[in-house]
Order: structure tokens, then C-alpha cells, then sequence
């Protein structure tokens, strides 16, 4: 809402608002040992690329602009591999081979899909998901491949969104 009432408005409530809590993520948020922004242990990496997301708008509106941009390409950056995993199926080195994912871990068609299939079977999911993000490691780092821990392997929607407008935002700053 922050940004939306600072594009819109411009006023200083709203801009005020909007540097404290952006600084606040920055400063005053848990962090991992390897350097993500930690909110919760369910979805982490949905989370961060959210708070990332909303410091590249910050940063688009002129706002500590050099600070909230580079915080934000850490995060991808961590995201991405950074660490020596990356949590994007399908990309770099490392990546998820087991989203929590019906239609990507049931067999090939014209095969049947069973719950007890698809949850039960062993190595990589048959479809890769390419691009999907995972839901991302616990407060410590720490990652399993595993499909039926959805807490760390669900993907959704609401976790790619932010992600690709995070991976957007370093695209076109990488071009000015």
C-alpha cells in the first residue's frame, strides 16, 4: 500500500512510511547465516522476493536508490545460487528436482496419476518445472529435495510473482 500511495500521492506520510519499512526490512529483519531475509519458515523465499520486490519499487520512486537495489539483487542473487544452491527448478547449480507438484511429479501419459504415485515415487519428478520457485530452506540454510515436504518444496503463484518481478527489476537495471 506503500508504494501504491506513494506513486499516487506523493505525500510524505505515505514516502515516509515507505523508507521505514523498506530500511526496516533491511536492518531489522532475521537474517540466515547465508544472508536471506527470514520471515517465516513456511514460503521463505516467497517472502524475501516480496520484501525485495517492494525495495526495487522503492528504489524506482528515488528512494535510496543504490542501497535498496543492491539489498534486492543479494536476495535474487541468493535465490539464484548464490550459496550453491539455487531454488528455481530447472535452473543452476543444484536446483529442486522435487517440487511439491501434482502435475510435474505424476508419470508420463498415458500412465494414471495417483496420489500414492505421485507423493510416494522415488527420484526426480518426472516433468520439470522449469523456473518455479520453491518454497526455500529454514532459518539455518538448511534444504531437503524432498516433494512431500511441502513447507519447503510447494510451489504457487503467489511465490513466482514477486520472484519474477525481482528477476525483471535486475534485468532492466542491469541495461541502464
Amino acid at each position: 500500500c506503500f508504494v501504491l500511495f506513494s506513486e499516487l500521492d506523493g505525500g510524505s506520510e505515505y514516502t515516509s512510511a515507505l523508507t521505514r519499512f523498506v530500511d526496516a526490512t533491511i536492518n531489522d529483519r532475521t537474517y540466515t547465516p547465508e544472508g536471506l531475509v527470514f520471515l517465516d519458515t513456511w514460503g521463505s523465499l516467497r517472502h524475501a522476493m516480496n520484501l525485495a520486490f517492494i525495495a526495487n519499487r522503492a528504489a524506482d520512486l528515488g528512494f535510496s536508490t543504490d542501497t535498496y537495489r543492491t539489498w534486492a539483487l543479494g536476495q535474487l542473487h541468493y535465490v539464484l545460487g548464490s550459496t550453491g544452491r539455487s531454488f528455481v527448478v530447472g535452473y543452476g547449480d543444484n536446483a529442486p528436482q522435487r517440487p511439491h507438484h501434482r502435475s510435474s511429479s505424476c508419470p508420463q501419459y498415458p500412465s494414471s496419476c495417483t496420489d500414492s504415485w505421485a507423493q510416494n515415487q522415488e527420484g526426480p519428478n518426472p516433468h520439470v518445472l522449469y523456473g518455479a520457485l520453491v518454497g526455500g530452506p529454514d532459518g539455518n540454510d538448511n534444504y531437503v529435495d524432498d516433494r512431500m515436504d511441502y513447507v519447503q518444496n510447494e510451489v504457487a503463484c503467489d511465490y513466482n510473482a514477486a520472484f519474477v518481478g525481482v528477476v525483471a527489476a535486475a534485468v532492466q537495471n542491469s541495461l541502464q
